[in-house]
């Protein structure tokens, strides 16, 4: 059986194109964390989300955790407009990097990797900033963004994996087919 531990409807979404059969059981675990380097923070958090649903279900667990981060700081997701606008305000005009920290937990072994993309956003406006965040796309988005509804505005280029800056990159799907699984 193979368990993805997480309530994202895009992960969901990104694993069901490829793979057939999974179940969902969003995890619990704690994302709080108190590394600061992004790959670390991303890896530990995957790892823990992976870890406390597999010891529900057994079985293949994948645990992933997405973040976003600027001039060395990691950038969650926001807790309120205020801090969303902080964020996106930070971000207009620059350069980004999107790492998505994932952990396969496959006949009690961690296969456990991130993934990481640049992304370039455009100059913003404080105007367009406001309406974006008025949406309420950007609330339980790392970054306070989501490149796959509104927030590809805000996008002028992107270097690596799409699929990766929506949250489940396409290294994850290779790995399970590495593990056995039936991918296609």
């Amino acid at each position: 059986m193979l368990v993805l531990a997480s309530a994202s409807p895009r992960r969901r979404e990104i694993l069901g194109r490829f793979i057939k059969e999974f179940k969902v059981v969003p995890s619990n675990a704690s994302e709080e964390c108190s590394l600061t380097e992004p790959k670390a923070y991303a890896v530990e958090l995957a790892s823990r989300k992976a870890k406390e649903v597999y010891g529900q279900t057994g079985g293949t667990v994948i645990g992933a955790d997405t973040v976003v981060s600027i001039d060395g700081h990691v950038l969650g997701k926001p807790r309120d407009e205020e801090e969303a606008y902080k964020m996106l305000r930070l971000l207009s005009g620059r350069i980004h990097r999107v790492t998505t920290g994932y952990c396969i937990i496959h006949e009690g072994k961690e296969h456990c990797g991130a993934v990481v993309t640049e992304v370039k956003f455009r100059e913003l406006s404080n105007e367009l900033i406001w309406v974006y965040i008025r949406t309420g796309e950007p609330m339980d988005k790392a970054g306070a963004y989501g490149i796959q509804g509104k927030g590809g505005l805000l996008v002028e280029w992107i270097k690596g994996d799409y699929y990766n800056v929506v949250g489940f990159p396409i290294e994850i799907i290779l790995k399970l087919r590495e593990l056995g699984f039936e991918v296609l």
